[in-house]
């Protein structure tokens, strides 16, 4: 099933959501770097747990403690977004756009 999104045709979507830049700086680039490659070597570990036999409740542990990075990582991207991308677009007269892009983002994350 497709979401609303997904149905919308290209010249409704465009008109509806802020379009990325080609590039963007990343101000936080070396952080949220350094948290993935923490976070890769989390699912590694959980790898080798499952592959070790380790009990159910040590490997959701492991999982919750993931999913947490993984939040805290999205969390700054958010606050990196919202501080560049959705200000630049506020300035520039696509703040209503850039705002409800922001808030689809945020409910996905909320699920």
């Amino acid at each position: 099933m497709k979401s609303r999104a997904e149905t919308r045709s290209h010249a409704e979507h465009d008109k509806s959501v802020v379009q990325p830049q080609k590039s963007v700086v990343q101000p936080h680039k070396a952080t949220l770097l350094r948290r993935l490659n923490r976070i890769e070597g989390q699912v590694r570990g959980v790898a080798k747990m499952v592959e070790g036999d380790r009990y159910c409740i040590d490997i959701i542990t492991q999982i919750s403690a993931i999913q947490s990075a993984l939040g805290a990582l999205a969390m700054q991207l958010l606050e990196d977004h919202t501080h560049g991308c959705v200000r630049t677009a506020a300035r520039s007269g696509n703040g209503e756009a850039a705002v409800d892009e922001l808030l689809t983002v945020v409910k996905r994350l909320v699920r």
